[in-house]
């Protein structure tokens, strides 16, 4: 069985990453040094921070999902590049103050710019070399439900990643393996999450002695089983399930880094709340802020602020409703924010407040809460944290992703709760802001939505009238 991507060409790819940041830095010490009429140390000026550079190299090429880019979309990849060379000056910025002296941190400019070049040729011909290797992956989809067809559409939408899928239902009683001679033929077995524990126990055994790669959809069972510490009783093995909800200790730092941040964030990003407030204001009548009532940790309602991005009387006719693509009801200027995700920043004072945190389960509105908790089952276990203004299922899945898709991801981080994880999310939330697919709105639209529609139709019509 081949890997998807196996180790030595990432192991190429980073070194070559690396040879080229360190070579851009180089080329912009000695485009300063000739510059200068007075002799400068050059490159032994600089040499305590090339470890340093280094190791935050491998640090956001990785936390951007920069060493395995084959079934990335060519501008995702620039867009990662830029943003990982981004961040990466910035940290360099920060060590120059602590480690030594520097003639010219201007450098660090010119290097960023070299650098994000080179890094972009780089893996834009890695980018095409793979895709050229790139052979169409069988996927075979093993379910008895809606899992099957949700699953197909999903991975048949990405064409960029050369997916083949076909699916085989498997009823819960079933006694002939259909699935056994499809799963020749496949190189990815995938398994929903509706088919019974002893039945995956079967697929998943046919399948290692076949060497065929099998991913999961995980259901409750499985991810309470991620978070287990082996232990035994007597001299009988067992593994030790921990609750889904984070420590005192966990929750106290995570409140340290909460404040750090929301304090930092409004200090430097005061003037753009400034020219967003202006903006809103220009284009017409109506608050500044939006309020509404959310759902917070244990189920504590509290009130969000948001810059308005909706009609004053966006839900005068639909009620309470998801926000879908191309809705009448946003603003021409609230497009902009949701895009940019600025329309959040206010967010930052409900972290001072002790409300939300800077990472965690997005926050809904309570009549959404209790939709989902009759709908979806575990669906309460997502409050045992605090909300937060970025979260794990914001950094890998869409806005439009399903609710039980991102229950899955805000299980996942409140099993993996901490400061590190809070920190590797935020520099991933930079990258999925410039993406535009993650922000779309739920493609489903609702009568009520159509109706919306109309009536602003024809309410423009009687202003042109």
């Amino acid at each position: 069985m081949h890997r998807r991507f196996p180790i030595i060409r990432r192991v190429v790819l980073l070194l070559g990453d690396t040879i080229l940041i360190l070579a851009g830095l180089i080329l912009a010490i000695l485009i300063n040094d000739a510059a200068k009429t007075v002799p400068q140390q050059g490159i032994l000026a600089y040499y305590q921070l090339f470890p340093v550079i280094v190791v935050a190299s491998w640090l956001v090429l990785t936390t951007n999902s920069l060493l395995s880019i084959v079934r990335m979309q060519a501008s995702q990849v620039i867009i990662s590049v830029g943003v990982a060379i981004f961040q990466l000056l910035i940290i360099t910025m920060a060590a120059s103050f602590f480690l030594f002296e520097f003639h010219s941190r201007g450098v660090f400019l010119v290097a960023a710019v070299f650098q994000f070049v080179f890094l972009s040729l780089w893996k834009y011909i890695n980018w095409r070399i793979e895709k050229a290797r790139l052979k169409p992956k069988n996927v075979l989809v093993i379910g008895s439900g809606q899992d099957c067809n949700r699953i197909i559409t999903r991975l048949s939408s990405q064409t960029f990643a050369h997916f083949f899928v076909r699916c085989c239902l498997v009823s819960q009683t079933e006694t002939h393996a259909c699935w056994r001679q499809e799963m020749e033929q496949a190189d990815l077995i995938i398994i929903a999450s509706d088919l019974p524990l002893a039945k995956k126990a079967l697929i998943v055994e046919q399948a290692h002695n076949n060497g065929k790669q099998v991913a999961f959809i995980p259901d409750f069972y499985e991810l309470f089983c991620l978070n287990t510490e082996l232990d035994k009783y007597d001299d009988i093995p067992v593994f030790r399930a921990k609750y889904l909800r984070p420590t005192m200790e966990t929750r106290l730092m995570k409140r340290g880094l909460d404040l750090v941040v929301a304090v930092a964030a409004l200090t430097v990003l005061w003037p753009i709340f400034v020219v967003v407030a202006a903006a809103i204001r220009l284009e017409g009548r109506g608050p500044i802020f939006y309020t509404q009532v959310r759902t917070g940790r244990n189920e504590q309602e509290f009130v969000i602020y948001k810059f308005r991005t909706m009609r004053t009387d966006a839900e005068k006719l639909t009620g309470p409703v998801l926000a879908a693509e191309n809705d009448p009801r946003i603003t021409r200027v609230g497009n902009f924010l949701r895009a940019t995700r600025l329309d959040e920043l206010p967010q930052l004072l409900n972290v001072i407040r002790g409300e939300m945190s800077i990472v965690g389960p997005r926050p809904e509105r309570p009549v959404f809460v209790e939709q989902l908790k009759r709908t979806i089952p575990n669906y309460h276990y997502r409050h045992n944290v605090k909300p937060g203004i970025t979260g794990f299922a914001q950094v890998h899945g869409k806005y439009n992703t399903l609710p039980q898709d991102k229950l899955v991801y805000d299980l996942i981080y409140i099993q993996r709760c901490s400061v590190i994880t809070d920190l590797e999310i935020m520099l991933q939330t930079v990258r999925i802001l410039l993406i535009k697919d993650s922000t779309e709105g739920v493609t489903v639209k609702t009568k009520q939505v159509q109706a919306a529609r109309a009536e602003l139709a024809v309410d423009r019509k009687s202003r042109g009238a």
